[in-house]
């Protein structure tokens, strides 16, 4: 540890700084932000870990960051959020931002992730509490049965080739000129669920066999559908321009991605970023940071595909918004509309994109990639919704299954900071390999209906992977984040029904 007191060293109470020489080659500094509750696990880490090259064992997130650090082009510090932990290349909820303009500024698909546009989106209803638990376990079993779950799942959503092409290039125009979304979806999208750049021409056909049966489905692991509460206000204002106006209203959470589609574009990526590291003399501290040039061809062809994953994404996502208003409207013999099913927003937690930031008070055009991290604008931002101009960018943080859930807003500090971005969730404690030699399904299923949470789950025996146990304390995380000025919380919401894969 004395060498991680020479390098590391506290800026102010829940921010760190990592110095230069912590690993070779850093061209920045790192920074993260953790508490006093969150650091022991970051530093637990970090000391357990057995190695520094990534040859034969996991790089603790702390080194990942530094690691990133190390990337050409890279600007500003390489930041680490307090949910982070230890992933591919770069570590979950770290964000780093490459100068557009530098020739040898890099694009890594381990900065974006496996799963493109993994995202969450939340969704209003004028229904309360006291509405829905007497139809509580009745409007669980009809989600479960609307919206495709669990590994393998096939969509209900009939598509051939020609529609997955559409869609890849379209993202959510694509679904409401399907009929799958309402016209005001796609004003509270981030990118307004179309990324412009996608070029389904870039997508191998593997990745798309993969993705076509999946349009429409839940997938598996962290991602799920929660009938939620709001059970604490912190900003009135706020939460009463996205609709949210009492405790004890009911509203909806989603949470999944771009599927095995996603999955493949980032594989298809690396094999390809492997021979033009080469070509290139591209140096790396850990070879999971595989990259290539941003305007090499290699580097456009992973940024157009991975904008059609993205969109595929959004398209995954409305697809369940249909179903889950479909639901709703079926348990309560209305309409989605009666029911004023509106989407408040829909954020990306797993992407890059080119953005427009300050910079030693240079403004500069910047790819920045948010892995396990969620953009966090501030009021008066051109690219938020009108709705939220005087308020800032609603952040939908997820909880893990059967704790809280939080929205937070954007703030200026964030944008200054961290490049506008904050906290995506709870973040792993535990491996999904010792969460399951720790605990058995049925803890986690008794736990759950102790705390009157109706679940219905495809593969019982992988909910141990996702217990509270094995994530951060997601209250912890928020207010880190709140504390550092990187968001504000707005409201906090408490699950009462929770689908998954």
């Amino acid at each position: 540890m004395e060498v991680v007191n020479e390098y590391i060293t506290p800026i102010d109470a829940v921010t760190y700084s990592i110095k230069k020489g912590f690993v070779p080659n850093m061209r920045v500094e790192g920074r993260f932000y953790v508490n006093d509750a969150l650091k022991e696990l970051v530093f637990e880490e970090l000391a357990s870990s057995k190695t520094v090259s990534g040859e034969g064992g996991f790089i603790p997130a702390v080194k990942q960051i530094a690691n990133v650090a190390s990337l050409p082009g890279i600007v500003g510090c390489s930041l680490g959020m307090p949910d982070i932990h230890s992933g591919y290349g770069f570590a979950i909820g770290n964000v780093a931002a490459f100068d557009m303009k530098d020739p040898e500024a890099i694009v890594s698909p381990g900065g974006v992730g496996f799963d493109i546009n993994c995202g969450v989106r939340l969704i209003r209803t004028n229904l309360s509490e006291k509405d829905v638990l007497p139809v509580k376990e009745e409007l669980a079993q009809a989600l479960f049965d609307h919206i495709p779950v669990g590994v393998g799942s096939k969509g209900m959503i009939p598509t051939q080739m020609k529609d997955l092409n559409e869609a890849l290039e379209m993202g959510i125009d694509w679904s409401i000129r399907e009929g799958y979304g309402w016209a005001e979806d796609k004003e509270h999208c981030e990118e307004y669920g179309r990324m412009l750049t996608a070029d389904p021409n870039k997508v191998s056909q593997r990745a798309k066999k993969r993705g076509l049966p999946q349009l429409g489905t839940l997938g598996s692991g962290n991602h799920y559908v929660e009938v939620q509460v709001v059970d604490e206000i912190f900003d009135k204002m706020a939460a009463s321009k996205m609709g949210i106006d009492y405790t004890g209203q009911i509203v909806i959470f989603i949470h999944s991605g771009s599927r095995g589609l996603g999955h493949q574009v980032a594989t298809d990526a690396l094999v390809q970023m492997q021979k033009a590291m080469s070509r290139d003399g591209i140096q790396l501290n850990d070879k999971q940071l595989a990259c290539a040039r941003i305007q090499s061809e290699e580097g456009q062809d992973y940024l157009k595909a991975m904008a059609a994953a993205a969109n595929y994404a959004w398209v995954n996502r409305q697809s369940m918004t249909f179903l889950v208003r479909q639901a709703f409207a079926k348990i309560f013999d209305s309409t989605p509309e009666d029911l004023d099913m509106q989407l408040i927003y829909d954020v990306s937690h797993n992407i890059a994109k080119v953005e427009d930031h300050m910079v030693n008070g240079e403004l500069k055009s910047l790819l920045v990639h948010r892995k396990g991290s969620t953009r966090a604008f501030p009021p008066h931002h051109p690219l938020i919704p009108v709705d939220y101009q005087f308020t800032g960018q609603p952040i939908l943080i997820g909880g893990t299954m059967g704790t809280c859930s939080y929205i937070l807003t954007g703030t200026e500090k964030g944008m200054t900071e961290t490049f506008g971005s904050t906290c995506h969730g709870a973040g792993r404690a535990l491996s999904r390999n010792k969460s399951r030699r720790t605990m058995t399904h049925t803890d986690v299923l008794d736990e759950l209906k102790k705390k009157g949470i109706s679940i219905r789950v495809a593969s019982p025996k992988l909910i141990m992977e996702e217990a509270p146990d094995s994530y951060k304390d997601v209250t912890e995380v928020v207010d880190t984040c709140h504390a550092a000025g990187i968001s504000k919380k707005c409201a906090k919401l408490r699950p009462i029904a929770v689908i998954k894969g």
